[in-house]
């Protein structure tokens, strides 16, 4: 069998990718509907300024941001996108596949929140608690600020890139696993439409950690061509079919078979499935799958409101265990839960080989926070907030798009790199020489006066109000 992680697929250069490129930049704008100009213009001013972004007012001094920086915050607090038009735009753009264990390529979606963090911005509302993971173990803190879902396609080999295709910010009332399902259920049907994928193809692949209820999503999205792969805490308890009731005596068939406990190997039964495959990273990569294991659903939380009988929801359990971790660490096991039954040896190292690859999104999340700026503007009104994050997923496509067409600018100690091995940062880093060649639909800016603005000795005397962290209503 072939391991994702060993492949290495470059991309050759294709000069059609100008024509999409143009494509989208146009499609772009006719997406903004209010300070469409000022709004492009800031795109273009993120993709072009060298260095990081580190706030907004340094963007409007970019020449190719043509307008001030009342303009720009004009733009971001009361401008307007249309994002059910954005999304299908996003997905028009090429889309990475990943080899399936029947030799055909299958899509594989990457689903995880990023924070945006603001412990500070006690006047700014819809703020939840985040959870952090800062260095050191025991060291999680729940800190105030955005939560974002973001859904990206992955690619095949080691590589910083992915293929960012929505992002939504979660309330703290929102019921984050039925909000995730109809996001999922949206980018699905944008890459149908868009021809990525059709009847009789293989099933998309949606990988995830174990911060997500995969078993009510696989409830949730059982009407799509889709498999989920997920990983599950190493304490928790599965069961295995339900066999005949045991006895003499008459009543109802039991539910649920035989306890797993995944911190009790004394509970495991025999394998199902057993696969070894040597890692050049991690050593030999054992797997240990156990087919048709469910777990026990309680009428409570989400299924509380549940009609009728509870279902029960089987898939295949995989342990995972290598040799080393990078660093010479200790590995401790891992266990994923797949959605599908009487997995094939393939099969299975195709699961945890795709999900190996979701921390692709690590890189793509750094990239974003670090080099494209994305939580660094101090924004109060989290609509504003959803208008940068979109323009962010805006400027992250045009660089995927610019990918094959564009030239290694590199520092002279950086090592030349072909052009299909250009990281997303080196991208960017050249991707102003690319723009003088593209189409520029933004309008030039029309000569105007400043306003008086607040007149003398007339402080501002309404303060903002503090507005609460966390959950304002009871929710499931």
């Amino acid at each position: 069998m072939t391991i994702i992680g060993d492949l290495d697929s470059p991309t050759q250069p294709d000069l059609s990718r100008w024509v999409d490129l143009d494509q989208f930049r146009t499609g772009l704008y006719s997406c903004m509907t209010r300070r469409a100009d000022a709004l492009f213009e800031l795109v273009d001013a993120m993709l072009c300024t060298p260095g990081r972004v580190t706030d907004l007012a340094r963007l409007s001094l970019e020449p190719v941001h043509r307008r001030g920086h009342g303009a720009l915050y004009d733009g971001i607090n009361a401008g307007q996108i249309d994002t059910e038009k954005l999304g299908p735009l996003v997905a028009q753009a090429p889309i990475p596949t990943l080899p399936g264990p029947d030799g055909r390529d299958r899509i594989v979606l990457a689903v995880d929140v990023s924070n945006w963090l603001r412990p500070d911005a006690a006047t700014s509302p819809e703020r939840s608690f985040c959870h952090t993971y800062p260095r050191g173990q025991g060291q999680a803190q729940m800190i105030p600020g955005w939560k974002y879902s973001w859904i990206a396609a992955l690619e095949p080999g080691s590589t910083s890139w992915t293929a960012l295709l929505d992002a939504h910010r979660l309330r703290p009332d929102d019921d984050e696993t039925a909000v995730t399902a109809d996001r999922l259920r949206a980018v699905i049907e944008r890459l149908r439409v868009a021809g990525h994928w059709s009847q009789g193809d293989p099933s998309i692949l949606i990988v995830m950690d174990s911060g997500y209820d995969v078993t009510r999503l696989t409830w949730l999205l059982e009407d799509l061509p889709v498999v989920l792969v997920a990983r599950v805490r190493s304490d928790r308890v599965f069961y295995a079919p339900a066999g005949k009731r045991r006895g003499p005596t008459k009543g109802r068939r039991p539910r649920h078979g035989h306890k797993i406990a995944l911190a009790d190997e004394a509970t495991w039964p025999a394998p199902s499935v057993t696969t070894t495959n040597q890692t050049p990273n991690y050593g030999a990569a054992t797997t240990t799958a156990f087919d048709r294991q469910h777990q026990r659903i309680e009428r409570r939380g989400p299924w509380a409101g549940h009609q009728g009988e509870l279902p029960i929801i089987e898939g295949t359990l995989i342990q995972l265990t290598v040799d080393h971790l990078p660093g010479d660490r200790t590995p401790d096991p891992v266990w994923l839960w797949c959605s599908t039954t009487g997995a094939t040896g393939d099969e299975v190292d195709h699961y945890w080989s795709a999900y190996l690859r979701r921390f692709d999104l690590e890189h793509t999340f750094r990239m974003l926070k670090q080099n494209l700026g994305w939580t660094r503007p101090m924004l109060r009104d989290p609509e504003a907030a959803d208008r940068w994050t979109a323009l962010v997923l805006a400027a992250h496509t045009q660089l995927r798009l610019t990918r094959p067409i564009a030239a290694d600018h590199r520092l002279p100690w950086q090592r030349r790199l072909p052009t299909h091995q250009l990281t997303p940062a080196r991208v960017r880093a050249g991707f102003h020489r690319v723009h003088r060649n593209t189409t520029g639909p933004a309008r030039a800016p029309k000569a105007t006066h400043p306003g008086p603005g607040r007149p003398p000795g007339h402080p501002n005397r309404r303060k903002a109000p503090i507005k609460p962290v966390g959950k304002t209503s009871r929710t499931g």
